[in-house]
């Protein structure tokens, strides 16, 4: 995976311009990795080039917004704030600029409160909210996950058991190249596993479940074809 330091050094775009942004980016997009952060927006609702009205699942959608965090890479993270208790609901900003198949996707999530679940997570080869590929780390379990969800079915393809501390931030990556999935965990690879359901391009969206309140630094996508 390469470091967080060569893929900042790449072509930058801040999710909080104007909407010139979507279409330089999706021009420039399948040239080099493209780095989403929140620095340069507003607080309130989230940039338009997130679609944060889709969710898995049921109950209410997600409450996304830019919100200040001092902790966070200048100072504002993207969160999800809706602390909707319901088990089988998955809140999804979905990132519109980019649709491709082969790529590696990070971001850097905390994990702030929740009692059901305390989760972030990333989807790639995303159809639409019911059919995609999702890796997820989850701090009231202390495990990194790596999932198909099909109409609207989330099945577990593999898992590891690792310390996911709450109020920290944490590093997740999710690879896929062809039908081969790698999933790394603060800079360690934790899964690999093949499966050939989604082949096409999709969407990359940020996740949470249920009542997780989890704030978001920056989404990067890497393009490996």
């Amino acid at each position: 995976m390469p470091s967080r330091g060569t893929l900042l050094s790449k072509l930058r775009r801040h999710a909080g311009r104007s909407a010139v942004f979507g279409t330089l980016l999706s021009i420039a997009f399948s040239a080099a990795a493209e780095e989403v952060d929140f620095a340069t927006a507003e607080n309130g609702p989230a940039p338009a080039a997130f679609d944060t009205r889709m969710r898995t699942g049921g109950s209410r959608p997600g409450r996304w917004e830019v919100v200040s965090d001092n902790t966070a890479k200048g100072s504002k993270a993207l969160a999800q704030l809706e602390a909707d208790p319901t088990d089988y609901r998955f809140p999804l900003a979905i990132y519109l600029p980019a649709m491709i198949a082969d790529l590696e996707a990070t971001t850097r999530f905390k994990p702030v409160s929740g009692k059901v679940d305390q989760a972030g997570g990333l989807a790639v080869r995303l159809a639409d909210s019911n059919n995609y590929y999702l890796t997820r780390a989850n701090a009231l379990e202390d495990n990194v996950s790596f999932y198909r969800v099909v109409k609207g079915r989330r099945q577990e393809l593999a898992s590891a058991n690792v310390k996911v501390s709450a109020g920290e931030w944490h590093t997740l990556t999710l690879r896929a190249e062809g039908n081969r999935f790698t999933v790394s965990f603060d800079g360690k690879q934790l899964l690999s596993h093949a499966d050939s359901t989604f082949t096409g391009p999709g969407k990359v969206a940020l996740w949470t479940k249920a009542d997780s309140v989890t704030r978001f630094e920056f989404l990067v996508i890497n393009p490996l074809r």
